[in-house]
């Protein structure tokens, strides 16, 4: 009896311990399926907006020193690095070729100028003959009135008279037809003394040769276009930095601006410069357009050299202190949220025309990104099941260009960033309606005058007093890729938002009792 007893105790309390359990694992089941957010905190703090790009450093000021004649080389006398003065000699043709035609034309104008002689002569004697026919003509003439001689020798001595006047002028003619051909053998002999000159190769400038394109007994040929000898920097000292930089960002940059870089042979060391000019010839590779903005690069040690890549950063807006949020904040959006259309606010990299990746972000590609842009799509173009299909293949044949772009260094990264915007939204407006289209356009507006610093519209969320996500409206102003200003809205200095969502755990199987 005692002993059934014991075994029933024992039984009861084994059941007891096994409810026990089951109720706590239930417990603890049910608050791991509660969602969890990843929280971040609103910030006070300097900001600078910035962008960012490639270039080559050049010399402000370099100089192509060619040939204007053809001939052989017979001797270089600079180098490479060689410092060189205006009008130093640098390299010499062989003359030979030239120094004949000089002595061929000094021969034209000597044999002109004895021409011009002989026909100086003919006008003396021209002039002789008029002045003998001129008293023939006056003593006749004389006559003829005394009715010594008959009128027919007056004609005759009229008409030789003409006749002398007529080859003093042939004569005169041909003397200042001897005078042109002087000058002709003169303009002759100045141009093959000029092409013997050209054989001595100067510098042009003041500077340094960077570059040299020939060797002794090397023939040049300059026909249409002279012949590149050497390349002379005027002055290393002064450099500039060429760089494209992209259609979408070219409105923010204007002159003067501040700008730093980096090049690879000086790792961790910064230069500073200003942009110098933007040019508004546009460069098209591949449906990118791209502009060159030039910096201007101080080069006091000669450190930097003609030809490096420099990676450039462009300040285009600074503001000292502003509450600023993480981009990942305003890109958050909680499930269930997206029929609201004031929550699909225009941020940073939250809209079409501004998002980094299919999933909206600036470097990243995950799904949950791509599910976020796809319902922004969905509720505010209203697309239809082909349109959504076609837009799922776009976002899937993207996904791994915007992955690589991911792992490439700054500065090429955001370059394949914004070529991918540009396809992407080239590749979504191709199979919008007139109406969608028109409304997508107006959100790209909308998100380029976010990212210029220009201001916009969005919503950050924080967790309420029932856990739950709350939604505040926010003003934006200055990004720089990662924080955002915020200009108003309800929200304070240290305050905590959510800026991503984790995974809800799934309940286990229930322990078995027995």
């Amino acid at each position: 009896m005692k002993t059934s007893s014991r075994l029933g105790l024992a039984l009861l309390a084994l059941i007891i311990l096994a409810a026990g359990g089951y109720a706590a694992w239930r417990n603890f089941a049910t608050a791991g399926d509660a969602p969890k957010y990843k929280l971040a905190k609103v910030e006070s703090g300097p900001l600078t907006a910035a962008v960012s790009a490639t270039g080559t450093l050049n010399p402000v000021v370099s100089v192509q020193v060619g040939s204007q004649v053809s001939g052989q080389i017979k001797e270089i006398l600079v180098d490479f690095n060689s410092p060189v003065k205006s009008g130093q000699v640098i390299a010499q043709l062989d003359p030979e070729t030239y120094q004949h035609r000089v002595r061929q034309a000094e021969a034209d104008l000597d044999a002109a100028r004895a021409g011009q002689g002989v026909q100086q002569a003919e006008v003396s004697r021209a002039r002789s003959s008029l002045s003998n026919a001129q008293r023939d003509y006056e003593r006749k003439k004389t006559l003829v009135e005394k009715n010594f001689i008959s009128p027919a020798e007056r004609d005759t001595a009229q008409n030789t008279l003409d006749a002398a006047r007529a080859s003093l002028a042939s004569a005169e003619a041909q003397v200042r037809n001897g005078e042109a051909v002087v000058r002709q053998r003169e303009a002759q002999l100045a141009a093959a003394r000029v092409d013997l000159e050209r054989t001595t190769i100067r510098a042009p400038v003041d500077g340094i040769v960077v570059k040299r394109s020939i060797e002794p007994g090397q023939t040049v040929a300059a026909s249409l276009q002279a012949p590149e000898l050497f390349v002379i920097a005027k002055n290393l000292t002064d450099m500039q930095v060429e760089t494209s930089i992209d259609e979408a960002d070219v409105g923010r940059v204007r002159v003067g601006q501040k700008a730093t870089f980096t090049v690879d042979a000086f790792a961790g060391r910064h230069f500073e410069g200003e942009v110098r000019q933007v040019r508004k010839a546009a460069t098209v590779v591949s449906n990118v357009v791209t502009y060159i903005v030039v910096i201007s690069a101080a080069n006091p040690d000669l450190t930097l050299l003609p030809g490096m890549t420099a990676n450039v950063r462009i300040i285009t807006a600074q503001k000292d202190k502003v509450l600023k949020a993480p981009n990942a904040a305003l890109r958050f959006r909680p499930s269930g949220a997206a029929d609201d259309k004031k929550a699909a606010a225009v941020s940073p990299a939250s809209t079409p025309a501004a998002a980094g990746t299919p999933g909206g972000g600036g470097t990243g590609g995950g799904n949950g990104g791509l599910a976020q842009l796809r319902e922004r799509l969905v509720t505010e173009l209203k697309l239809d099941a082909d349109q959504q299909g076609k837009v799922d293949a776009i976002f899937a044949a993207m996904r791994d260009k915007f992955r690589a772009a991911r792992d490439l260094p700054e500065a090429e990264k955001t370059k394949a960033q914004e070529r991918n915007r540009a396809e992407i939204r080239e590749q979504i407006s191709a199979i919008l309606t007139p109406e969608q289209k028109k409304r997508y356009d107006e959100l790209a507006s909308e998100a380029q005058a976010a990212r210029s610093g220009g201001g916009g519209s969005g919503r950050v969320w924080v967790v309420g007093e029932d856990g739950k996500p709350k939604g505040i409206e926010v003003r934006l102003g200055l990004t720089d890729g990662s924080m955002t200003e915020i200009v108003s809205g309800d929200v304070k200095e240290g305050q905590e938002v959510i800026a991503g969502q984790t995974a809800a755990k799934t309940g286990a199987p229930g322990p078995r009792l027995f």
